[in-house]
């Protein structure tokens, strides 16, 4: 196995250039100067040149998310200049394995055009699962190989080998899925960071806490980062993307920005070139909780560090008191941090801290989710992102409700407000009735008689 200190330069070649006798991944092609079909496919949906998008994929400012295996794949572009992309989380818990509640989750996300679904299982054997999700979806699918290791192995955490880890890994790679979550920047000088500085909540990260468990009780290194080149060997070999996992995010708006948070985005910056040299797309996983005037300095904090790979972020939830309604304070803060550069939000649901969600949770968060990385969106400026809000005024200009229900985030959901309370006055609806600002000014416009009110 490789050795975790052996550093590389930006300069080096990638992986498949070294030993391949071709390109296997979209950075190596890109590199190569070819323009895949998912280049394409991601162009058009972006309205870009692909030679933008070939050039950003080429570069790390974009990853396309595209398992050789995931024929049923719709290719994202992820990453600078690009819509923001929103991912919805799923998966069964010991306590709520319930799998057809999962697949109706599934179709949620599907429904309202989720770019991307992680697949969190964490409990007995999830392959049969994840495997008919990557058959289904034309969503990009993820996973963290880590929550499904003791499932997986049938072994208790502590007698998992660095070998175990990384056939976990190998599986979920060979099962098609688009992106994995390495926790691989949570090494020795991370935990000494933490040590030394302490935390409110300290690690909040689900498959953090595992591996700092594993480490503290083997006494060795993190398996992912002192076996990075192995990972990203087997990444490379079926287009998989690394996804930089933060085990040091923040759980709490008090440990924001802290030292500990700040060591694993260094080490994770140095983690990204190795990928890129590896010929291994790269995406960064970031905060967690964090108060609202800190967002847009972390922000470009992680984009300067982790040389402009595409920013994956987790809300984030500006307060820490709201459960419940923690769709609304990710969604808050979300919007501010997509607006200040981040790629790709994952949605945070009303049973966030509180249980397992389950479909309707999943509809709110999503449609919540959205909300933020549209917004976000129209303040950068991204082609295309005010045309839908531009078709909804003008719908609304004419009053014409299929119109309008067309362009909703979630139709559904608009059209059963509207129809849950009929108006007495045709094309209109009950807030203003006969008194509706757009009807009126039509009617005038189109030189008609305006009638206020009955005799």
């Amino acid at each position: 196995m490789g050795n975790a200190n052996e550093g590389s330069s930006m300069t080096q070649i990638s992986a498949a250039a070294r030993g391949n006798p071709a390109p296997v991944t979209q950075i190596d092609h890109a590199r190569a100067g070819t323009v895949t079909p998912a280049m394409r496919t991601v162009a058009e949906k972006e309205g870009r040149d692909p030679e933008f998008i070939r050039e950003g994929v080429a570069a790390g400012r974009i990853a396309i998310p595209a398992n050789i295996h995931h024929a049923s794949l719709s290719p994202e572009g992820v990453g600078g200049g690009l819509r923001t992309k929103v991912n919805v989380n799923l998966g069964i818990s010991g306590d709520v394995a319930c799998e057809a509640e999962e697949w109706k989750k599934v179709d949620v996300a599907l429904e309202l055009g989720a770019e991307a679904i992680m697949d969190l299982s964490n409990s007995g054997k999830t392959a049969a699962f994840r495997r008919a999700l990557v058959e289904r979806s034309p969503a990009m699918i993820g996973t963290v190989p880590m929550y499904d290791a003791i499932g997986y192995l049938e072994k208790p955490l502590v007698t998992i080998t660095a070998e175990d880890f990384l056939d976990v890994v190998r599986a979920h790679a060979q099962d098609g899925v688009d992106f994995v979550t390495v926790h691989a920047g949570m090494n020795r000088r991370t935990i000494e960071s933490f040590r030394e500085t302490g935390r409110l909540t300290n690690i909040v990260s689900r498959g953090g806490s595992l591996i700092f468990a594993w480490m503290e009780a083997t006494g060795n290194e993190n398996p992912f980062y002192e076996f990075y080149d192995e990972v990203l060997a087997i990444l490379h070999e079926h287009d998989v993307t690394i996804s930089l996992g933060d085990a040091m995010r923040p759980g709490s708006t008090y440990d924001a920005t802290d030292a500990g948070q700040i060591a694993e985005l260094i080490e994770i910056g140095k983690l990204t070139r190795r990928a890129w040299d590896a010929g291994v797309q790269v995406m960064v996983e970031g905060p967690g909780h964090m108060a609202l005037d800190e967002i847009a300095a972390n922000m470009k904090l992680e984009k300067r560090l982790c040389h402009d790979a595409p920013f994956y972020v987790l809300g984030p939830l500006v307060t820490d008191i709201a459960p419940g309604y923690d769709h609304i304070t990710a969604a808050i803060g979300g919007a501010v941090a997509a607006a200040s550069g981040a790629d790709f939000l994952c949605y945070v649901t009303p049973a966030e801290h509180l249980r397992l969600p389950d479909a309707a949770d999943v509809r709110e968060g999503l449609v919540a989710t959205k909300i933020a990385a549209h917004a976000a969106d129209i303040a950068k400026g991204v082609p295309g992102a005010r045309d839908a809000d531009n078709r909804m005024s003008d719908a609304r200009r004419r009053v014409d409700w299929e119109g309008m229900f067309a362009e909703a985030l979630d139709p559904a959901r608009a059209r059963e407000y509207f129809e849950s309370a009929p108006p007495s006055t045709e094309g209109t609806c009950t807030m203003c009735g006969e008194m509706c600002a757009m009807r009126t000014v039509n009617q005038i416009m189109d030189g008609l008689t305006v009638d206020l009110g009955k005799e």
